[in-house]
């Protein structure tokens, strides 16, 4: 059945099969994101066994990254329009289609090819299935809901290095693909029996050219991001493609403001809880994603891990995330605190997390863990309230597109985490190391270095880059939880005044 305005309004005390449908779905969910994580683990095995080089290898991981992070706009406008259920059950045909391909992939080139078509199953998975969470929870269990369905991202980063080297153990490296075609399965028909259909009851009229130019403007920007760390952030290549990103999106901007059915409505950004929203969830990102990349390297250069051990290491804070959002915290602290108390709340700890690891982590993995406890409860308070304040900015029938929004902040602000904490890291790293040796990278320096002295300082300085680039990192997210929450007191108070206003002129459908 297609659900019409009329069957939305019914849907407003929550569907009645809508814990079921969420588990449904956050198994979905969890089997696009365990895929993304366990590959890693496999990297010695595809190059062993594909003869794959590194940059093989690399474009094994990006493809699906790319594709996805490109596609999350188009793939919740198109849910909108077309229905919600249609692009869900699309989306896990296209990823499990995908999965059988790579796992029976016989080069490098088949491989990236598979996981390119399962990046596009997968923006279609990460948009509609928080798109159907809107729409079958009333707004009293939605923050609950929405910190179940974000729960799913930190258990798929905390496991799926321990999933990956468990397969590995004992089958060939096809298997970590295989697995997933089951879970395709049944989820396909758990959808097509349980998930009504919704989509937008306007039925507006295709933006291609808005989805072209956000998919390239993405594409583009994500590329540069994610090669930046590699090649280097003034590179010709890195700097090439992220003006050809800014300048698409710049177009895909424009082109929205101009038309009448724009895929994404500009007047969002209008809307001060909407912006104070994404202020807060650009800043959460930008505080996970760069603390973890900072994280890998100070369990490995610093402290001495392997990479699975480092990997491991940093699984606590997932497993925190999990843990808390499974009791519902957030959802708790939510009515009693509002919005933007919640949130200012959760990215305080985030914050003070980040400073932990920077002033105690350096010793050892004692300090570095409670630190990492206190960023996972910050993270488990502030991002179901951010996801919902987001998505209840945004009118229920473009609710894949809020998706699609929540999804590409992340991704922005991830990328955006590793490419200013990691400059302040190589700034400050630069500014202490020897200037006989030079500060290429840290293996470069000790290489170059010649004593244990010498090489001695350079670890001390790489350390002190880190602390520094940690603390700024904490200060970034707490100055950014602290506007997100003015912003968010803000738009409700003038909301309230809205409401007051037209109460008192009589006006009972304004208020």
């Amino acid at each position: 059945m297609t659900m019409t305005v009329a069957g939305q309004k019914n849907l407003s005390s929550g569907h009645p099969q809508r814990w079921l449908i969420l588990g449904v779905i956050c198994l979905a969910q969890l089997t696009v994101l365990l895929d993304n994580t366990v590959l890693n683990v496999a990297i010695p095995s595809l190059t062993r066994e594909l003869d794959a080089s590194t940059a093989d290898v690399q474009w094994m991981i990006n493809a699906y990254s790319l594709v996805q992070s490109g596609l999350l706009l188009t793939a919740g406008s198109s849910a909108d329009r077309y229905g919600r259920k249609k692009m869900l059950i699309a989306g896990l045909a296209l990823f499990g289609i995908g999965s059988l391909v790579a796992g029976l992939a016989q080069s490098s080139a088949q491989l990236i090819a598979a996981r390119a078509g399962m990046g596009v199953g997968g923006a279609l998975l990460m948009t509609t299935t928080l798109a159907v969470v809107v729409q079958i929870f009333d707004e009293g269990e939605r923050v609950k809901a929405i910190g179940i369905w974000s729960t799913v991202s930190s258990l798929g980063f905390a496991v799926g290095p321990l999933i990956g080297g468990v397969m590995l153990d004992h089958f060939w490296w096809g298997a970590i693909f295989l697995i997933n075609i089951p879970v395709a399965a049944l989820g396909l028909v758990a959808v097509a029996r349980l998930v009504p259909e919704s989509k937008n009851p306007a039925g507006e009229r295709p933006d291609l050219l808005g989805a072209l130019l956000s998919t390239i403007g993405m594409t583009c920007a994500v590329y540069a991001i994610i090669s930046g760390p590699e090649h280097g952030w003034t590179s010709v290549r890195v700097l090439l493609t992220a003006v050809a990103g800014v300048a698409v999106l710049i177009g895909f901007v424009l082109w929205e403001l101009r038309i009448p059915y724009p895929m994404l409505d500009m007047h969002f950004f209008r809307n001060q809880r909407f912006v104070g929203a994404v202020a807060g969830a650009i800043l959460v990102a930008f505080g996970m994603g760069g603390s973890l990349f900072l994280l890998t390297q100070q369990l490995q250069f610093v402290l001495g891990y392997g990479p699975l051990e480092a990997g491991l290491r940093t699984a606590p804070l997932a497993l925190t995330v999990v843990a808390l959002n499974l009791t519902g915290l957030g959802a708790r602290l939510v009515p009693r605190l509002g919005t933007p108390g919640t949130i200012v709340s959760g990215m305080g700890l985030l914050a003070a997390g980040l400073a932990a690891i920077a002033l105690f982590g350096g010793d050892g993995y004692g300090g570095m863990l409670l630190g990492l406890f206190v960023m996972g409860a910050g993270i488990a308070i502030a991002m179901p309230a951010m996801a919902n304040a987001i998505m209840s900015a945004i009118p229920p029938e473009k609710a894949g597109v809020g998706a699609g929004v929540n999804g590409t902040l992340a991704e922005f602000g991830n990328g955006l985490g590793v490419a200013v904490l990691g400059a302040v890291l190589g700034s400050r790293f630069s500014a202490l190391v020897p200037t006989a040796v030079g500060a290429a990278s840290l293996p470069a320096a000790l290489a170059a270095a010649t004593g244990a002295g010498e090489r001695a300082r350079i670890t001390d300085a790489f350390a002190s880059g880190l602390e520094t680039s940690q603390l700024f990192g904490a200060v970034a997210v707490l100055l950014g939880g602290v506007l997100a929450a003015v912003l968010l007191q803000r738009a409700q108070r003038m909301e309230r005044e809205e409401a007051e206003r037209a109460d008192a002129a009589g006006d009972p459908a304004a208020a």
